[in-house]
């Protein structure tokens, strides 16, 4: 649906939520980027899509309908072919005697009016609603993989074998490629990760990453492995003859309406060659800090140190620990036309507009050394260098940020205090760390609890007397002040919300005294999560500021114990205690805490 400018200036001075001056402001910007004004009002999250299309919706007079996917009986969506609801973007979605109910994207689309009403007949009660909601809507016309699996299968009988795949077997609309895009479609929808397409001595198992763990999909015949292979190598600009060493390549898709890039790895394995798929939205908007989970003193010291001129921000935490998103947040929120962000990545995982990212490509001598080296010659303001792996990159970061530039990268250590000695290892001289990190940031995933069905629980005298011993309690101020902080994070945003429809979490769940409430997942879950409990992951962090004492300990060859007590004495909340602190937000459980961080503190 595209809105006039003019009608959108109209619905913005209507809704009474701006002043002049901002409505001046916007015009301003759409001249300067030459955007279409909706586009800009969505993008600078002035007004959400739903929001905007309830004000258009009042304005043309047509009733606006937050549409339910999953409440939809699917008979009476397939009053409606999909091909037809897909390209007219309408959906039937109930019916009252001989009224039929008609949800559109664009309701004055008169010629797909009047096909439609040809196709379901007069008597339809027109509805506005938003394109993603429709689109979820539209989704339901398929049924769960098994069966969508189950049908393409059916008709891929030519396959006769593995090893006999031909030209024909891969062509865009062979049930092969078919196979291929259900895959990856249902993984995008399930909110996965990874994609992983196993060969086994029988069959060939495809499981998805959601929220953190694997999860079996559907079992495939053996028969298919050759061609499903091909035919992700072909998209990603593979060599299909080559089976006995690893490769790596990258395609994008499109999945209702919106891009992702899929980073393909494929490897030898003992019952063949093993293909993972990373998926990555590049339609995603990158997350403030508060819903990444900074609150209190972490983004504080955060906050301080990213708008420094120069220095060095690094984060530290194992594969999959979500490194890469905290870094594509505060790129994105340094992101401004008048500085100049160069990176050096391997892979490049999010596209940040306006940055000049660089894929390291090591047969070409594009290392990351090498690739910092040219950056240097840039004329950068913000370097970020995807990982230190060596001393020779440890040392030019530190010397790139002793000479103006503000760089951010990563490293795997454990925790926050071992990234020091970590880069004293690799060389670098005491002072030079002391004088050039501003903070370390460690971090961890876990499963975010479903606000729809999540619940809630007193703790008895024995749960308490539990909790105090595994996360050390009494070392740390005791129940008083995890009471205190908890009020902090609430305060901060951190489970602030008490929509959805389980246990809300608007007030403490802590008193000066005692714990009166901890959260768990629904035994059976709900449609919004999967029957899992869970919806989504956040992060659990430790950020460690380069305080003068912090500093002191480094030039001194401190060890990395003296440096974490140090920092935890100075205000430093480990991962283990922030978590804590999200498990009595309702943000996640205990047992998630325990499941990603160590026992002892």
């Amino acid at each position: 649906m595209r809105i006039p400018d003019s009608l959108v200036e109209k619905l913005l001075h209507h809704s009474e939520q701006f002043s002049a001056e901002q409505i001046t402001a916007l015009r301003e910007q759409e001249v300067i980027e030459k955007k279409p004004l909706q586009d800009l009002v969505l993008s600078n999250n002035l007004l959400s899509e739903k929001e905007l299309t309830k004000l258009y919706a009042a304005e043309i007079e047509v009733p606006f309908v937050e549409l339910n996917a999953k409440e939809i009986n699917h008979d009476i969506l397939k009053l409606l072919p999909e091909r037809i609801a897909r390209q007219y973007n309408a959906a039937v979605f109930a019916v009252e005697g001989e009224t039929k109910f008609l949800a559109m994207e664009d309701p004055d689309d008169i010629q797909a009016l009047n096909f439609l009403q040809k196709q379901l007949g007069t008597n339809l009660k027109i509805h506005i609603t938003t394109a993603s909601l429709l689109r979820g809507a539209l989704d339901q016309y398929r049924g769960n993989i098994s069966s969508e699996l189950t049908k393409v299968i059916a008709s891929n009988e030519e396959v006769e074998a593995e090893e006999e795949v031909d030209e024909n077997d891969l062509a865009e609309d062979s049930p092969v490629a078919q196979t291929v895009n259900l895959i990856i479609e249902y993984g995008v929808k399930a909110g996965a990760s990874d994609i992983h397409i196993e060969p086994r001595e029988d069959f060939v198992v495809v499981r998805y990453r959601i929220d953190g763990l694997l999860r079996e999909a559907n079992k495939l015949p053996r028969k298919l492995l050759g061609a499903l292979v091909s035919r992700i190598k072909i998209l990603s600009n593979l060599k299909i003859d080559e089976h006995r060493a690893p490769q790596d390549g990258r395609f994008k898709v499109e999945v209702s309406g919106l891009m992702y890039a899929l980073r393909v790895s494929t490897l030898p394995i003992l019952d063949g060659e093993k293909v993972v798929m990373r998926i990555l939205n590049e339609s995603t908007k990158a997350a403030d800090f508060t819903d990444l989970g900074f609150w209190g003193t972490a983004l504080i010291h955060l906050k301080d140190a990213i708008v420094q001129p120069h220095g060095m921000v690094l984060v530290t935490g194992p594969t999959g620990s979500g490194k890469s998103t905290t870094l594509f947040s505060v790129l994105s929120s340094l992101n401004t036309p008048n500085v100049n962000i160069s990176t050096v990545e391997d892979p490049v995982e999010y596209h940040i507009v306006g940055a000049n990212q660089t894929q390291v490509n090591a047969i070409a001598g594009m290392t990351f050394t090498n690739g910092l080296r040219a950056l240097l010659r840039q004329d950068p303001n913000i370097i970020m260098v995807g990982e230190i792996r060596d001393g020779e990159t440890a040392d030019l970061a530190v010397q790139a940020a002793l000479t103006g530039h503000l760089v951010f990268s990563t490293l795997h250590t454990n925790n926050a205090a071992t990234c020091l000695p970590r880069l004293l290892d690799m060389g670098v001289e005491p002072f030079l760390i002391a004088s050039t990190v501003r903070v370390v940031v460690a971090q961890r995933l876990v499963r975010r609890l479903c606000v729809d069905c999540r619940e809630q629980y007193a703790p008895d005298a024995a749960v308490l007397k539990q909790l105090d011993k595994t996360f050390r309690l009494s070392r740390h101020g005791g129940i008083a002040t995890m009471h205190q902080l908890e009020g902090v994070a609430l305060e901060d945003g951190i489970g602030r919300s008490s929509t959805g429809k389980g246990a809300t979490t608007d007030s403490l769940s802590s008193t000066s005294s005692t714990i009166s409430r901890l959260f768990k997942p629904h035994t059976e879950g709900c449609e919004a999560c999967n029957h899992t409990g869970f919806k989504g992951r956040i992060g659990i962090y430790e950020v460690l500021s380069n305080s003068t004492g912090i500093q002191s300990l480094i030039v001194s060859g401190s060890t990395t114990e003296n440096l974490e007590k140090t920092a935890i004495t100075e205000g430093m909340l480990t991962m283990q205690l922030d978590g804590f602190i999200k498990a009595l937000r309702g943000q996640t459980t205990i047992e998630e805490i325990l499941r990603v961080t160590s026992q002892e503190q």
